[in-house]
């Protein structure tokens, strides 16, 4: 990296020098890497990891960086030393899956006293207030569609697909927008409420279907992108977009569809988004909610922690549990009528984007971003991927009912 690129994210400076912190930090970091099913190679040779000679390779280009950002940064550090090519690998993805792995044994007293210890808290400016909600969902979804097309398939769908017994992306992202639709019971004059448009694809395959659709969003770009689409289908008088918080929404609906968009509320607002589930949903309405978890200790482990998704990617946002999604339900006249996980699959999609991005690499500079940014993506999707392969996450749709 140059020391340009470096300036341009000042965020990413080689932290302050602390050497008993990086000493530990390191050591601690080969003991663990030491049965990983990984080969982690240092400069002059040295290698670390008991993978094979086709296992994934992490290549160490400056330990003394890396492991500053580990001492000073916890895990953060490790996902900002890959942006600042401190580390590289041609397998992102297989290197950090036994780390995510590791993830899903049960959390101990000593990681979460390490974390409190090595972890930043979730900063008061990402707090999803209706203003911080709209400023959080601006800092991602508010890049150019055009940048999303270049790794999402034609119906610009951004969540995990289903891919049951075909291998094309397109065709799966339509099975699972058809799933979410069938849980809600979407059919010819339903009053349909989306919550979190996207780019419009299920709002126009629900209009399709006969209904009567409003979709909010809180990002005016997918706002302007999707309603655009919407009139181009022919079907502005079946469907509207509002640029609109969920909390803002009024009026009832005879089916509520959501689909990772929970994700974006943040734990203090969790009551807020399910009563208005509740409260929008006419009698003998249906909820579909499609929402990414984790398991519930690991959830409550990292509730305060800032995270590298947070701060690069998802600024405010929470992953739930199952657990978490029931104890919600149970302050509403809500419950879970059915449910379904399709966390490989949604490996399979990170994999798929992946492969999309790596392919139009060399496309991202034409919006004005630069290399650090390209290896953010990078990172972000093979760390997403990781973390699905694992079991560390995994994804639900419910169909909810009264």
């Amino acid at each position: 990296m140059t020391t340009e690129q470096v300036i341009s994210w000042p965020g990413l400076a080689l932290p302050a020098p602390a050497p008993v912190r990086v000493w530990l930090l390191e050591r601690l970091f080969r003991w663990r890497a030491a049965g990983l099913p990984i080969r982690i190679v240092f400069p002059g040779g040295e290698t670390i990891g008991c993978g094979g000679p086709h296992s994934p390779v992490m290549r160490v280009v400056r330990p003394g960086a890396l492991f500053r950002r580990l001492a000073r940064v916890g895990p953060i550090g490790f996902g900002e030393a890959y942006l600042t090519g401190d580390w590289t690998s041609q397998d992102p993805a297989g290197v950090l899956t036994p780390f995510a792995i590791r993830l899903t044994r049960p959390v101990s007293r000593t990681a979460v006293a390490l974390r409190r210890v090595l972890d930043a808290r979730v900063p008061e400016s990402e707090r999803n207030t209706e203003q911080g909600a709209r400023r959080n969902a601006r800092y991602h979804y508010d890049l150019p569609a055009e940048f999303f097309a270049l790794f999402l398939d034609e119906s610009l769908t951004y969540s995990g697909a289903c891919f049951d017994d075909t291998d094309d992306l397109l065709t799966a992202q339509l099975n699972k927008i058809g799933r979410v639709l069938d849980d809600a019971a979407v059919g010819a004059g339903t009053r349909v409420l989306e919550i979190g448009t996207g780019w419009g694809t299920l709002a126009i395959m629900a209009a399709r279907r006969g209904a009567e659709v409003v979709s909010a969003t809180v990002s005016p770009e997918q706002h302007r992108v999707a309603t655009s689409r919407i009139a181009a289908a022919g079907l502005g008088d079946r469907a509207t977009v509002l640029l609109s918080d969920y909390r803002e929404l009024k009026g009832t609906y005879d089916a509520i569809v959501s689909v990772e968009m929970v994700e974006a509320v943040g734990a203090e607002y969790w009551p807020a988004y399910f009563g208005c589930l509740d409260h929008l949903l006419a009698p003998g309405g249906r909820v579909a909610l499609q929402a990414i978890t984790m398991s519930h200790d690991r959830m409550l482990a990292t509730m305060n922690v800032h995270t590298w998704i947070q701060k690069y990617v998802f600024p405010g946002g929470q992953v739930l549990s199952v657990r978490a999604v029931e104890e919600q339900l149970a302050r509403t006249r809500l419950r879970v009528l059915s449910r379904r996980s399709s966390g490989f699959d949604y490996a399979r999609t990170l994999e798929t984007w992946r492969e999309r991005f790596l392919a139009s690499r060399e496309e991202v500079a034409r919006f004005g971003f630069d290399e650090t940014f390209a290896r953010m993506w990078e990172y972000y999707l093979a760390y997403a991927e990781a973390g699905f392969r694992a079991g560390h996450l995994d994804v639900w749709q419910f169909s909810l009912g009264r």
